[in-house]
């Protein structure tokens, strides 16, 4: 197994899991993109299984027996060995120490802002912060809930964080938006009128298309 499986940002995740409780990997990935949107969109079948692979060479997970519910196939079970909680907590240590330039696709975006020109600035990062309004109000809705349903707070910390740099970015956009239209964040001429964006329903078929690709 390529040791750059071991890089791979959800084994801290699947660590994580193990630490939990054992699973196999297919209650892993279920797990994992229930409680992550990023891992939901970023996490296959294939990926989960090599990485847990990669673990079980590494020695920090160890089979613990094979699993069968009803007439499914039987799936190995996977317990976390004292070598993956060293591992576990030595990245975690140095993850939270360390800060680092991580890379979005909104600040890719947000880089070439410009090319929208003022008016289609305006609309794009209008339209981004509602969406993000929307879900911002529905994530602290169920992170009330979990806490009034005494969940503690240390089992949900990650939401806080989430939802902290969530309302960040909408101040950020509005302070954005604010100065575009006060004038004060000016466009060069040559930028200032760009090419006619495409009509929401084109955005919607081009983004379909994309996704089939």
């Amino acid at each position: 197994m390529p040791r750059r499986a071991l890089d791979n940002p959800i084994v801290l995740a699947v660590l994580g899991l193990l630490l939990e409780q054992s699973s196999h990997p297919h209650q892993m990935l279920t797990e994992l993109r229930k409680r992550s949107d990023n891992h939901a969109a970023a996490i296959t079948r294939g990926t989960l299984y090599n990485t847990v692979g990669a673990l079980a060479t590494a020695g920090w997970v160890a089979s613990q027996g094979r699993q069968r519910s009803g007439n499914r196939p039987e799936k190995t079970v996977y317990a976390l060995t004292q070598e993956g909680h060293e591992e576990l907590v030595r990245r975690l240590d140095s993850q939270i120490r360390n800060p680092e330039r991580e890379f979005s696709q909104f600040l890719g975006a947000v880089t070439y802002l410009g090319a929208l020109g003022p008016n289609g600035a305006v609309e794009a990062l209008t339209e981004r912060a509602g969406r993000l309004q929307q879900r911002t109000d529905a994530d602290q809705e169920r992170l009330s809930d979990a806490l009034a349903a005494d969940v503690p707070r240390l089992h949900v910390i990650e939401a806080e964080y989430a939802l902290c740099l969530a309302r960040a970015e909408l101040t950020w956009i509005a302070s954005v938006v604010d100065d575009i239209r006060s004038g004060s964040l000016t466009w060069p001429a040559a930028a200032a009128t760009p090419p006619t964006p495409p009509a929401p329903h084109d955005r919607e078929e081009s983004n379909r298309a994309t996704d089939r690709a």
